[in-house]
């Protein structure tokens, strides 16, 4: 796939948050629908003519957003509804807030569970 992206190297955004912008643009517009499978990092900076690790970032900043979920091997891809998108921002913020709180994980992970109603298992 060839996403319809351009860099401009003498701006003053980073070349990363270029990328970020417009890969969200085209989620947000429709553009690039939920399941589109996104280049891989190297392919698209060798389209672009830049470092992978510019790509990589710029993908990361995405996952980051909830725009985008990379799946290893199984490549990056455009992620669901906005229900999925605000569903993992709930989880960073509560998981912020745990260790904000000094909550280990496996407490706030019980704590989940009871608030679904289910039993803490051991």
């Amino acid at each position: 796939m060839t996403l319809d992206i351009t860099v401009d190297g003498t701006g003053d955004e980073p070349p990363y948050e270029q990328i970020r912008t417009q890969i969200a643009g085209q989620v947000a517009s429709g553009e690039l629908p939920p399941g589109t499978k996104l280049p891989t990092v190297r392919a698209l900076a060798e389209t672009l003519g830049i470092a992978p690790n510019t790509v990589a970032r710029a993908y990361r900043e995405l996952e980051h957003a909830g725009v985008v979920t990379t799946r290893g091997r199984a490549g990056t891809v455009v992620n669901g509804d906005g229900a999925d998108r605000a569903a993992k921002e709930a989880a960073t913020t509560y998981a912020d807030a745990m260790r904000a709180l000094g909550v280990g994980q496996d407490e706030a992970l019980g704590l989940v569970r009871r608030a679904f109603g289910r039993p803490v298992s051991s």
